[in-house]
């Protein structure tokens, strides 16, 4: 089994974290309701309702690589960076399942995989965005190509969006435009990965500027729901 080597600066987990696989990867702050049931994973979610700590009910979300298969590939049908999400509400229904609504928490890299049960393990170390300065130009630039991107997805080029909908803070915004921009799972990845908020910012700024253009060219408009505030960075 191919093992992925630590970075210096992450900080490795003792236990094996559970983990659920989804073609999409989870961002920080993002709210996720997910509907459970397979047995497996109605097991965690027992598992996790039995801690008294609700910040402990913690999980990762990593997403799979299209075309691949993790009961052939292995750890090589996952993208290695994840995002563990936090149980906050669960209701039980008749049959079994449960209806769960769950955060983004923390985001991992995933160093080798346990497939050994059904219920798959990683471990993980836990990644933090590197301390350094943020430049508040980029800042400001995508704050700006976020508000005409938006404007773009609703049809409405020279729409107003109100600035208190789109946040100051450089990392939340950055993790925003993450999860709001409606691009390939591997660019999404790619911004997850980055290693700073300023390093994301940039890349941030280079997709909406594309986006955006393509949009108004194309006179095409997605049919999504774009979220109305920032997340909250639990």
């Amino acid at each position: 089994m191919r093992r992925i080597t630590p970075l210096p600066y992450a900080a490795l987990v003792s236990e094996p974290l559970p983990l659920f696989p989804l073609n999409t990867p989870l961002v920080p702050g993002l709210v996720l309701p997910l509907h459970i049931f397979e047995p497996r994973y109605r097991g965690l979610v027992r598992d996790l309702l039995d801690m008294p700590d609700e910040d402990e009910r913690e999980f990762g979300i990593i997403a799979v690589r299209d075309g691949r298969d993790i009961g052939r590939d292995g750890i090589d049908a996952l993208f290695p960076i994840g995002v563990s999400a936090i149980l906050r509400q669960a209701e039980e229904l008749e049959d079994g399942r449960f209806e769960i609504v769950t955060t983004g928490s923390r985001r991992f890299r995933l160093l080798d995989l346990d497939d050994s049960a059904p219920l798959l393990r990683g471990e993980v170390e836990f990644l933090e965005d590197l301390p350094g300065p943020v430049d508040t130009v980029l800042t400001g630039q995508v704050s700006r190509r976020f508000h005409d991107y938006r404007a773009a997805l609703s049809g409405q080029v020279q729409a107003t969006v109100e600035d208190d909908e789109i946040p100051q803070d450089p990392t939340v915004l950055s993790y925003l435009v993450t999860a709001a921009m409606v691009i390939p799972p591997d660019e999404r990845q790619h911004l997850l990965a980055a290693e700073t908020t300023s390093e994301r910012l940039t890349y941030a700024s280079s997709l909406l500027s594309r986006e955006t253009l393509l949009i108004s060219e194309l006179a095409a408009v997605p049919a999504l729901d774009l979220p109305g505030a920032a997340p909250s960075l639990n």
